[in-house]
């Protein structure tokens, strides 16, 4: 962990655009959690209504991390927490990016082509969580801050949390409009004709030896 960069939230724009694809990092501060495709409908649903959210999503850190949690009475008590994958919340990404000013988004599998733009122009970055490391993301947890929408099932609540060094997390997309995802697309794409020819002349390999 000594090669990660601890940062201090919530961050301003400058801060996230001295961030690189490949960079590691860890946060103190707030996050906003959530792992619900119905949280992002209710949160488009607010926009589109002009209705303040119970909870200021300006300029904030929101990752998308389910967790195992139980009631204590007014509050939750989160007993682990991991990432949930991110790409099923791409048509909501780059209209929260924007509209919220969002510094730090995250989860696991990133975003797509449009929400790396809206990242470009806003000054935001996504950070890739270990997958499987539950007990390490969990232990960061400090207390939680505040929960929203409390008919919502829990790891679904819009719930804030104050964490003390999370991570190492990678920066997987940066301010500057490059992805990880989209290098490991592209590589593939490249890949690909070659692996079809490679299969093809197996097959008539296999072939000509069967005749």
């Amino acid at each position: 962990m000594t090669n990660a960069r601890h940062l201090q939230l919530p961050l301003d724009e400058a801060t996230v655009r001295s961030l690189s694809v490949g960079d590691l990092v860890t946060l103190t501060g707030d996050i906003i959690v959530t792992a619900g495709l119905p949280t992002h409908e209710r949160i488009l649903e607010y926009l589109d209504r002009g209705q303040n959210l119970p909870m200021d999503l300006k300029g904030a850190t929101l990752l998308h991390l389910g967790s195992y949690s139980r009631d204590t009475g007014d509050s939750l008590e989160i007993l682990y927490m991991n990432p949930t994958t991110s790409t099923r919340f791409n048509p909501f990404m780059p209209r929260f990016i924007q509209e919220f000013g969002l510094r730090v988004v995250g989860g696991k599998g990133g975003l797509d082509t449009a929400s790396t733009q809206a990242m470009q122009k806003t000054g935001c970055i996504y950070l890739s969580f270990l997958g499987g490391g539950a007990a390490l993301h969990t232990t960061a947890i400090k207390r939680v801050v505040d929960v929203a929408w409390p008919d919502f099932i829990a790891h679904f609540r819009l719930t804030k949390l104050e964490v003390e060094k999370l991570g190492p997390l990678t920066v997987t997309i940066d301010a500057h409009g490059n992805s990880a995802y989209d290098r490991l697309r592209n590589t593939a794409e490249a890949l690909f004709p070659e692996i079809l020819k490679e299969l093809e002349a197996d097959r008539l390999r296999a072939s000509a030896t069967k005749s």
